[in-house]
C-alpha cells in the first residue's frame, strides 16, 4: 500500500519540515495547488508515522462505530434500505451489518453508513461533525475485498478522520445553528474517499482524481433533519466516496484541484470563505487527539446533551415528575433543535423540548426514549405542552461555548435551576472513563451479539494494530449478524 514504512516516514518529515506559503485559493500558481499538497501528505501518511495515543483513540472510536452499527442496524430507515439493495442485488462480498446478507462494497458501505448514523449515537467532534459513519463502513468494506490487516483498518481511518476534521476547521462554520448544509454530507464523502484511496493503494494523483470526483457528489441539506434522509447523509457519502475512489483508481478523472478551483468545493460550500491553512498542518498534530472527541451518551442530537444533562441533575431533586407545572428552558438560538412538539419519536432526538421532557420523566435518555410508542405516552404529551424554551442571543451557538439551563417548578410551587455548560467527556473535562464507555457498548452490542461474542469484538479492536485480515474478517462476522 504505497511506500515502504522508512521511505514513507522519510517523505513526509521532509514535506512537514519544508515551509509553507500560504496562498489565496484563487491564485492560480504552483503555490496555491492546496489540492496538491493535502494529497502529497495524505499518501506518504503510513501507519508508521502516526502517533501511539492516535491510535489508541481510532481503536476507541472504531469500537464504538461499530457498536452504534449494530444497534441502529434495527431501526426503521437501514432495515427499508437493506432491503432495498437487496433487490437491487450486487457481488456478495461485504458484509450489510445486522441484516444477514452481503452485497457490493459500495452498495454494503451505504447501508452501514445509514445504520451508523441513523441513532444520533456516533462520537461528535469540533467543529460539529460525524466523521465515522461516511468513513469506517468503507474501511469495513474494502477489508472484506482483500487482505487488509487491522493496521491499514486504522490508517486509512485516521487519514479519512483528519481530513473531515480539518476541512471543518477550514471552514470556518463552527456554530450548529448557522450551518446551511449538514456537515458529514459535505466533508464525509471527502474523507470517504481517502479511507477508500489508501485500501486501494492509490497513488497522488489518483488520490487528486478520486478527491475531485467525490466534491461532484457532495451535499447534504438541514431541513431533512429528523426525518430518516439525514443518516443517509452519512451513508451516501461512505458509498459515493468509495465509489469515487474505485473510479479513480481504474483511471476516471476530475478536475484535481478541485479544494482551490473556482467554482470548486471550497467556493461552492463555503463562499463567505475558506481557510485552507488547516488542511496544510496536515500531520503536524491531529485533531483526533487535539482538541479531540466526545463520546455520546445518549442518542441525540449533541446540543440536547446539555440539557439532558441538567434536567437528569433536576431530576434526582424531583421525586414524582406529575407534579411537574412548567418547564422552563434557556438555549443558544438553534432553531433546528427547538421543536415543540415532534411529530415521531426520531424528530425527537432533535428536539431541546423532547429530550429535557425524557429526562425528567423517566430520570435517564436510551435508545428506547426515541420511539414512538414512548412519544405518544400519555405522561410526555401531558409534559411537553408545559415546556417553554428562550433562545438567548447572549449564549454562543458553538458547542465550546454554549450552555443550557433548565428551571421546573412543581406544584408546590418550588422551582429547581440546573445549568450545564457541557456534558461528561466534553472537551475540556475529564476524558470518558474506558468502562463507562465500555457499558454504551455492551449496551448496543447486546441487541444482537452473544455475550461471548461482545467480549471477543472488544479483545480485536483493542488489539487491532497486531491482528492481520483473518484477525479484521473475524471483527466483521461477529458484528455482521
Amino acid at each position: 500500500m504505497g511506500k515502504s514504512g522508512g521511505e514513507a516516514f522519510l517523505s513526509l518529515a521532509l514535506w512537514v519540515s519544508t515551509p509553507l506559503r500560504m496562498t489565496s485559493l484563487h491564485e492560480h500558481s504552483s503555490d496555491a495547488a492546496v489540492t496538491a499538497a493535502v494529497c502529497q501528505r495524505l499518501v506518504h501518511t503510513t501507519f508508521e508515522v502516526l502517533p501511539t495515543q492516535v491510535v489508541e483513540v481510532a481503536k476507541q472510536i472504531i469500537l464504538d462505530g461499530l457498536a452504534v452499527a449494530v444497534a441502529g442496524a434495527l431501526e426503521e430507515g437501514p432495515r427499508i434500505t437493506a432491503a432495498h439493495v437487496q433487490n437491487l442485488g450486487g457481488t456478495p462480498v461485504s458484509t450489510v451489518i445486522g441484516h444477514g446478507f452481503k452485497t457490493s462494497p459500495v452498495s454494503a458501505a451505504y447501508v452501514n453508513g445509514i445504520s451508523m448514523h441513523v441513532l444520533d449515537y456516533e462520537p461528535m467532534w469540533s467543529p460539529p461533525t460525524h466523521v465515522t459513519s461516511p468513513t469506517l463502513p468503507v474501511v469495513l468494506a474494502l477489508a472484506e475485498t482483500g487482505p487488509v490487516p487491522g493496521r491499514e483498518v486504522i490508517t486509512a481511518f485516521v487519514k479519512a478522520c483528519e481530513l473531515q476534521g480539518r476541512l471543518r476547521l477550514a471552514s470556518r462554520q463552527f456554530a450548529p445553528g448557522k450551518l446551511t448544509y449538514h456537515p458529514p454530507g459535505v466533508v464525509g464523502v471527502m474523507g470517504a474517499a481517502v479511507a477508500a484511496a489508501h485500501l486501494l493503494g492509490c497513488d497522488v494523483t489518483q488520490l487528486r482524481n478520486a478527491l475531485g470526483i467525490a466534491a461532484s457528489r457532495a451535499g447534504g441539506l438541514m431541513a431533512n433533519v429528523g426525518t430518516m434522509t439525514k443518516a443517509t447523509h452519512c451513508g451516501w457519502a461512505a458509498a459515493a466516496g468509495l465509489d469515487a475512489a474505485l473510479l479513480a483508481r481504474h483511471g476516471f478523472t476530475a478536475n484535481t484541484e478541485i479544494l482551490e478551483a473556482p467554482r470548486g468545493y471550497a467556493e461552492a460550500f463555503w463562499p463567505d470563505g475558506f481557510d485552507a491553512a488547516p488542511l496544510l498542518e496536515f500531520g503536524r498534530s491531529y485533531r483526533m487527539v487535539d482538541p479531540g472527541f466526545a463520546i455520546k451518551l445518549f442518542p441525540s442530537q449533541y446540543a440536547t446533551h446539555f440539557g439532558i444533562t441538567a434536567a437528569l441533575a433536576l431530576r434526582q431533586e424531583i421525586a414524582d415528575p406529575s407534579t411537574i407545572t412548567a418547564v422552563f428552558l434557556t438555549t443558544p438560538d438553534m432553531p433546528y433543535v427547538n421543536r415543540p412538539f415532534p411529530r415521531t419519536g426520531l424528530e425527537g432526538k432533535f428536539s431541546f423540548q423532547y429530550t429535557v421532557a425524557a429526562a425528567l420523566l423517566d430520570g435517564s435518555v436510551s435508545i428506547h426514549s426515541f420511539s414512538d410508542e414512548r412519544l405518544r405516552r400519555a405522561d410526555m404529551q401531558r409534559l411537553l405542552p408545559l415546556v417553554t424554551l428562550t433562545p438567548s442571543p447572549e449564549i454562543p451557538g458553538d458547542l465550546e461555548r454554549m450552555w443550557v439551563e433548565v428551571t421546573v417548578v412543581v406544584r408546590n410551587g418550588q422551582r429547581h435551576t440546573a445549568r450545564c455548560h457541557g456534558p461528561k467527556g466534553f472537551w475540556g473535562l475529564p476524558p470518558l472513563p474506558r468502562e463507562e464507555h465500555l457499558v454504551k457498548i455492551r449496551d448496543c452490542l447486546a441487541l444482537r451479539v452473544p455475550p461471548d461474542a461482545i467480549a471477543r469484538c472488544i479483545e480485536l479492536v483493542d488489539d487491532l494494530e497486531n491482528q492481520g485480515p483473518d484477525g479484521v474478517r473475524e471483527l466483521i462476522a461477529l458484528v455482521g449478524g
